[in-house]
């Protein structure tokens, strides 16, 4: 299949971005190592001791072995479960707790990794399990469920499973821990977002993200530092385009749509107005340019310390 040349670009483009995206998220999941000879410290920039960070929060304390990189506690009373308990206990899983625990039980959206529990660890066929399924933890946002004997024993079956496997694995990690991101150094990294980062050129600490770590935290956070064109994007996101049409006249607008053949935008006005793209200059300013831009530009100091510096932003 032959592409215009154009539509490699964009294709190549598409495909850059992610791919640089993910090498940097992998970078950023271990914190900063220090140079040979210093102290295995989570300061930024090679100073042993943080100073504090904006607004006196001290954002350079993280813990010497990150929860990802120690081994799960080991069950204390093995136990063995039928497969077709197992398969059940799946399925009701994922459908009653896979929200929040992961479809694995290996940690979700709110709730902790249940391979990791010291309660599960403990559990002996569902006596400190079934009492909080049945009870709920209110004080950290779990409900509590009214579900048959028979399928909590199955979702207890299932659990134990899941940790079985998880104690197998030679790798641990399977997630971020929010304690893998919290090892910058919040004034190095207000350092870098004013200076040689450029961040300032777009954003403001007191404007556009004023309260950002309020509304977004962790990896949540840091996925949208990096390359901020995900779902609930700003309208900002959207790239500007000036039109130059044989006239001489400019109309400006946001871009709606674009390939080889047409150019189209959405106007002040709110009206979609197109064009044959080899009519017209189309001159297109997408914001989110800086941010491709950087990915393969930062240090994995640069990550940690300009996320503790967003950190202060709440």
């Amino acid at each position: 299949m032959n592409l215009p040349i154009r539509s490699l670009t964009r294709v190549t483009i598409a495909l850059t971005a992610p791919l640089l995206l993910t090498a940097t998220l992998m970078r950023a999941q271990a914190p900063p190592v220090p140079p040979p000879g210093q102290p295995q410290t989570p300061a930024g920039r090679g100073s042993a001791q943080p100073p504090a960070g904006r607004g006196g929060a001290d954002q350079g304390a993280g813990r010497a072995g990150s929860p990802a990189s120690q081994r799960p506690p080991q069950t204390l009373t093995p136990q063995a479960y039928p497969d077709e308990q197992i398969q059940a206990g799946r399925v009701l899983f994922a459908s009653q707790c896979g929200f929040c625990h992961g479809r694995d039980a290996m940690g979700g959206e709110t709730g902790p990794d249940l391979t990791r529990s010291m309660l599960v660890a403990e559990d002996v066929r569902g006596d400190k399990i079934i009492p909080v399924v049945h009870g709920g933890r209110a004080d950290k946002g779990m409900p509590a469920f009214s579900l048959p004997d028979a399928d909590v024993a199955s979702i207890v079956a299932f659990i134990h499973d899941a940790k079985v496997k998880a104690e197998s694995l030679e790798g641990s990690r399977r997630s971020v821990d929010l304690a893998d991101l919290q090892t910058g150094n919040a004034q190095a990294g207000q350092q870098f977002f004013d200076g040689p980062g450029g961040c300032a050129k777009c954003h403001s600490a007191t404007g556009d993200l004023a309260g950002v770590a309020s509304r977004r935290q962790g990896l949540v956070l840091m996925q949208r530092m990096l390359y901020p064109a995900g779902r609930g994007s700003s309208p900002r996101a959207v790239p500007d385009v000036t039109v130059s049409l044989p006239s001489g006249q400019t109309i400006s607008g946001k871009l709606a749509y674009q390939d080889e053949f047409t150019i189209a935008i959405t106007d002040a006005d709110g009206w979609y107005r197109s064009w044959h793209a080899s009519q017209v200059k189309a001159s297109v300013r997408n914001p989110l340019d800086a941010h491709t831009a950087l990915l393969p530009e930062y240090t994995n100091e640069d990550l940690h310390n300009v996320l503790a510096y967003l950190q202060t932003l709440k």
